[in-house]
């Protein structure tokens, strides 16, 4: 048996993850996977203080090593992943989307320990099976866990508009074009409703501050001296006690999707991919590890791209190959990163209330897909508990480390439950 499959030539009905289309049209979907990923990879960098460009450029390696590591068997590609973005916020003291973070090494330390704990879950999980993963984070951890990283950032989200009346009123406006594409379009549109939402809102903000003067203008001009191609702006990590404390928890997050991401591509082709979950978390952990190290975001399996898949039912892995080989070569244009460098903070804060809003019901989600029942007390007490935990930001020192909401609520979900469940079975 070869590591990689040998992908077939077919045409018609479902194609599986070792089946491919015609040249031509495995490069138009490529890139409506670029499209599909685009968004979100470059919201979730601006609202920690990222360089957008090397986000691009490490979804794109990351998601190629991914393919490595998986031997190609398992469609997904590799995004900027929002489990990050309360935790860097916590650790940086960043007000979200208010130009360049200056402490993003002291952010990259606690990202490639986290990606590191995650690849040893995949090795561990390659020889174990997945089974105990799964016990020991059952949905009503990783939903409460998922739910409290967006009520934390409610604050940050609200004070991120920007104290003007006529930013207030953006961020307004914004909100009403993300949900007027998610409500009034359908198909791709649909599925791209924050880039799509963020693109009317853009272009609203040009008409009322560029023409008629209500706010402050766009200012192009960077845009027209950047070079069409150009090395981002890589940065060194820095490795520091308490951001990774605050930041390690995220793998239980970065678990839970993943999981989940390849159980719906299992459902959906037929093929069994749980003895490949192993091997998908060592990728996804050894990317995010790989993007740290240069000044990127951690990395996560993207629920957009598995809805692309849903809609056209092709699920050949060598289109991830073709997205990441175009992601690459946005990475290295800086005019595309001064393009992204316009979005005025009026429309990045309107766009995080709805991401951070979108990613607290998420986790409520969680616990509607996989029917959690809440008439168990031991359900009741580990959400209440995580919940307040979290979104009141709960902080705990022990020595010189800083454990801060998130953190305190990760734990306690987890130790909670366990606990709890010895009670039960006793």
């Amino acid at each position: 048996m070869t590591y990689f499959p040998t992908w077939k030539l077919k045409t018609d009905g479902i194609i599986g993850p070792d089946e491919r289309l015609p040249g031509g049209q495995m490069v138009a979907l490529g890139l409506q996977h670029v499209v599909a990923m685009f968004g979100s990879t470059i919201l979730a960098p601006l609202l920690m203080g990222f360089d957008p460009n090397v986000a691009v450029l490490m979804s794109g390696i990351g998601t190629l090593l991914f393919f490595v590591v998986v031997g190609g068997r398992v469609p997904s590609y590799l995004g900027s992943s929002f489990a990050f973005i309360g935790v860097v916020i916590a650790a940086t003291g960043y007000a979200a989307g208010s130009g360049a973070n200056a402490s993003i090494p002291t952010a990259l330390g606690g990202i490639i320990v986290c990606g590191l704990i995650y690849a040893v879950i995949g090795i561990i999980v390659m020889f174990t099976g997945v089974k105990w993963v799964e016990k020991l984070m059952p949905p009503v951890v990783t939903g409460a866990v998922v739910a409290v990283i967006g009520l934390n950032l409610a604050p940050t989200a609200v004070h991120s508009v920007g104290g003007d009346n006529f930013n207030a009123w953006m961020a307004v406006i914004t909100v009403l074009c993300v949900g007027g594409v998610a409500v009034y379009t359908r198909g791709l549109l649909q599925k791209l409703l924050i880039l799509v939402g963020l693109l009317c809102a853009y272009v609203i903000y040009f008409v009322l501050a560029n023409i008629m003067g209500l706010g402050k203008p766009i200012d192009f001009e960077p845009v027209l001296q950047a070079a069409w191609l150009g090395l981002p702006h890589f940065q060194s990590p820095v490795f520091d006690s308490s951001a990774i404390v605050l930041i390690a928890p995220v793998v239980i997050i970065l678990v839970a999707e993943n999981l989940g991401h390849v159980k719906a591509v299992t459902a959906m082709t037929g093929r069994n991919l749980d003895p490949y979950m192993g091997r998908a978390f060592l990728g996804d952990g050894l990317a995010t590890m790989l993007a740290g190290s240069v000044g990127g975001t951690g990395v996560t399996t993207y629920g957009e791209n598995i809805g692309v898949m849903a809609a056209n039912r092709v699920y050949s892995t060598l289109l991830f190959v073709i997205a990441a080989l175009f992601a690459i070569v946005l990475g290295f244009s800086p005019k595309f990163g001064a393009v992204i460098q316009t979005i005025p903070q009026a429309i990045l804060g309107g766009t995080s209330i709805v991401v951070f809003g979108l990613i607290a019901v998420a986790g409520a989600r969680i616990w509607v897909v996989n029917q959690v029942d809440f008439g168990q007390n031991r359900n009741l007490i580990v959400a209440a508990v995580t919940l307040i935990l979290g979104a009141g930001d709960f902080t705990l020192s022990l020595g010189g480390f800083t454990l801060g909401g998130i953190g305190t609520a990760t734990f306690g979900a987890i130790l909670l439950n366990a606990v709890m469940s010895m009670g039960e079975r006793k």
